[in-house]
C-alpha cells in the first residue's frame, strides 16, 4: 500500500499531524479581492470543484473569490474577462484559463490595465506562447502559472487499460489490442498533454493499436455518440475493442453508455477509463464499469489562491518558477472508499490551506501532493478528534 493510501485510510481519526507547519494569515495582512473567470458550465462538475476549492481557500486565506461562468463559449468568457479589466475597482488578481487558446486577449487588456493575472490549468502555447514569451517578461502582469502533469496522468491511465487488456488476453485477430482514444479538443493545452500522454504509452506498447483518435468537445453526449460509431466501425472490420481512453469523466461515461447500448458490459467485456475524480465516475468504478479516474487536479483551485496570498505578502512563487506544476493521482476499486467521502460532500472546508503556505525563506516551494492535501484535513462531523 502506498504512502498516499495510507494516509488516505487515517482520514477522520487524525487531523493534521503530518502537514507541513506553515505560516497564517497575518492578522494585519489585507483582504484580497480575486476574480476567477470560469470557461466551464454551471453544473459542470470539474469547473464547479476548482471553483469550490478557491472559495474554500479564500475563507482560509482572507480572500473574497468571484465565480464569473462562462458556460463554455469562449467568446462569453472574453467579454467577461475584458470587463473585470474594465473595471473601475479593480479586483487585485484575475484567475483565467487559456481553454481553445482564448486568454490572450485578456492577458493582453490586463497588461494594459495593470491587472495582475494567472492562467490556471492551461498555458499559453504556440504562437501565442513564442510572441509572448515566460511571464512576466513581455507581459509583466501576468504572474505565472499553476498546471498538471496531465501527460503524466493520460500515459498512467493508457498504461491502466493495457495491462488489463493483457490480463485478460483481450487482443483482436490480428494480434493487438485495440483501443478507441476520446480526447475533449485539439487545441487546448491540458487536452493535447493528455493525448500526448496516451501517445506515449502506446508508443511503448507494441501490441497496442489506437483505431481512432475522436474529439467529443469534453461533454457526455458527443462521447456516447462517438463511441457508438466507433463500436459500429469496429464491428464490420472484425475488430475486439478492448479499451476506451477518455480524456474526462463526463466522456467516459458517454462511452460506458454507449458500449452499454451495443451489447458490450463495462468492465467485463471492455474497460474505460477517464479523469476528473466525479462523483459520478466513482459511482462508476463501484459499480465495476469504470477501471479508473484520474485527476484531483481541481485542487488547482485553491492552490492558486495560496499562491497569491504569499505573492501579495510579499512571498513571490516565482522565486522558484513562474511555472507551478501540480501532480495527479488515480482512483480505482483499490482506494475508492477512502476518498469518496470527500469528493461526494465537496466539503473542503475541511482543508486548512493556511497550511500549505511556502515557509519563511522558502518561497515557491510548496507542497501539494496528495499526502499533505489528505494529512490536512479536519476530521468530519461526527468522526473523533
Amino acid at each position: 500500500m502506498t504512502a498516499f493510501l495510507r494516509i488516505l485510510l487515517a482520514v477522520g481519526m487524525a487531523c493534521g499531524v503530518l502537514a507541513p507547519v506553515s505560516r497564517a494569515v497575518a492578522v494585519d495582512a489585507r483582504p484580497l479581492d480575486i476574480v476567477f473567470v470560469n470557461p466551464g458550465k454551471t453544473g459542470e462538475v470539474y469547473w464547479d470543484m476548482v471553483a469550490q476549492t478557491m472559495q474554500a481557500a479564500g475563507r482560509k486565506l482572507d480572500a473574497r473569490v468571484e465565480v464569473l461562468t462562462s458556460e463554455r463559449n469562449y467568446r462569453t468568457m472574453q467579454e467577461l474577462g475584458l470587463g473585470v479589466v474594465a473595471r473601475t475597482d479593480k479586483p487585485d488578481f484575475l484567475i483565467l484559463s487559456n481553454e481553445e487558446s482564448a486568454a490572450v486577449p485578456i492577458l493582453e487588456a490586463a497588461e494594459a490595465a495593470g491587472v495582475k493575472t494567472l492562467l490556471l490549468s492551461n498555458t499559453l502555447i504556440g504562437n501565442d506562447a513564442a510572441r509572448l514569451g515566460a511571464p512576466r517578461q513581455i507581459l509583466k502582469t501576468w504572474l505565472g502559472d499553476i498546471t498538471t502533469d496531465l501527460q503524466t496522468a493520460g500515459a498512467r491511465m493508457a498504461n491502466a487499460l493495457i495491462g488489463r487488456a493483457r490480463a485478460e488476453k483481450w487482443q483482436s485477430a490480428d494480434g493487438k489490442i485495440h483501443i478507441l482514444g476520446i480526447g475533449g479538443d485539439e487545441i487546448t493545452p491540458s487536452s493535447i498533454a493528455r493525448n500526448a500522454g496516451l501517445q506515449l504509452a502506446v508508443a511503448a506498447a507494441p501490441d497496442v493499436v489506437v483505431d481512432r483518435m475522436l474529439f467529443a468537445n469534453w461533454t457526455q453526449s458527443e462521447a456516447e455518440q462517438v463511441t457508438m460509431n466507433y463500436l459500429s466501425w469496429a464491428s464490420r472490420k472484425g475488430i475486439r475493442p478492448a479499451g476506451i481512453w477518455a480524456g474526462n469523466d463526463p466522456m467516459a461515461l458517454g462511452a460506458i453508455k454507449a458500449a452499454s447500448t451495443a451489447g458490450l458490459a463495462p468492465g467485463e467485456d471492455i474497460q474505460v477509463v477517464g479523469l476528473n475524480w466525479s462523483e459520478d465516475a466513482l459511482r462508476a468504478i463501484r459499480a465495476g464499469r469504470l477501471l479508473m479516474t484520474d485527476g484531483g487536479h481541481f485542487l488547482l483551485g485553491g492552490w492558486s489562491i495560496v499562491l497569491l496570498r504569499d505573492y501579495a505578502d510579499g512571498c513571490d512563487f516565482a522565486v522558484a518558477s513562474p511555472h507551478v506544476e501540480v501532480k495527479t493521482s488515480a482512483i480505482t476499486r483499490a482506494n475508492l472508499a477512502s476518498v469518496g467521502d470527500l469528493i461526494k460532500a465537496r466539503a473542503f472546508d475541511r482543508i486548512d490551506f493556511t497550511r500549505f503556505r511556502a515557509k519563511a525563506g522558502r518561497c515557491g516551494q510548496y507542497d501539494f501532493s496528495s499526502d499533505a492535501l489528505i494529512s490536512s484535513l479536519a476530521p468530519l462531523e461526527g468522526t473523533a478528534d
